[in-house]
């Protein structure tokens, strides 16, 4: 948590050295993103308009495209800042030592404190637009820790099962990570089963049917444990 907060620190300090002129823009472009954001929670981000957002700070439209070039930089922007802010926080619990659970709980924790954020970047797509290539370092430091915390508690050797033998030779998602098939297994079940739940219950399709989301959260944190340990 520390690191965290220094990372902060630094950028602050860094942002009160900047040239007036460059900490005005920085302070418009802050402000825009957080009228997209009120935005993307009310209508979605298929809804975005950077006129709607000029005419809520008093600007013009024209004004804020010397901003933001389209509406399309404005949702990269939102969408960065959504990836830099689940790694910050995978990077701030993995400080503690690499631990499976407490990963899967703080992204439960982090979805649950902003569903908007979650959905922006694991939800539907928003139409017409592509994610830049930039953003690949940031998914691959949020999958680093959670192959970290896979291959820590990696099982003894086991016979190779059909997706471990394809996982063995199809492993460019997870970068130049060493982990073993069944930590790569691990990893992907928490990637899957998890980001399942989490979709369903920020969209709302566990309504009315009486259960705890938390307890099925829980019980599927256990099973991606121990999978590719069978």
């Amino acid at each position: 948590m520390g690191g965290t907060r220094g990372r902060r620190r630094q950028a602050v300090a860094a942002a009160e050295t900047r040239p007036p002129r460059e900490r005005y823009r920085a302070q418009v472009r802050e402000e825009a993103k957080q009228h997209a954001r009120q935005q993307i929670a009310t209508a979605g981000a298929s809804a975005l308009s950077l006129n709607a957002i000029a005419k809520q700070m008093g600007m013009s439209g024209p004004a804020l495209y010397r901003y933001f070039a389209n509406r399309d930089e404005l949702i990269t922007e939102l969408i960065t800042d959504a990836y830099r802010s689940l790694a910050d926080t995978f990077r701030a619990r993995a400080e503690t030592g690499p631990d499976l659970a407490g990963l899967a709980h703080a992204l439960r924790d982090w979805a649950l404190a902003d569903p908007q954020r979650y959905l922006l970047i694991y939800g539907t797509p928003v139409p017409g637009y592509h994610a830049p290539a930039d953003t690949t370092r940031i998914t691959q430091e949020i999958m680093g820790h959670i192959l970290d915390a896979c291959a820590a508690g990696d099982p003894p050797a086991e016979p190779p099962s059909p997706l471990a033998a394809h996982l063995a030779d199809h492993r460019a998602w997870a970068g130049d990570h060493p982990a073993s098939p069944a930590a790569l297994r691990r990893a992907l079940a928490f990637w899957t089963r998890l980001h399942g739940v989490l979709s369903l219950e920020l969209a709302g399709h566990f309504t009315g049917m009486g259960l705890d989301v938390a307890e099925l959260y829980a019980d599927e944190v256990l099973a991606v444990g121990q999978a590719g340990l069978s």
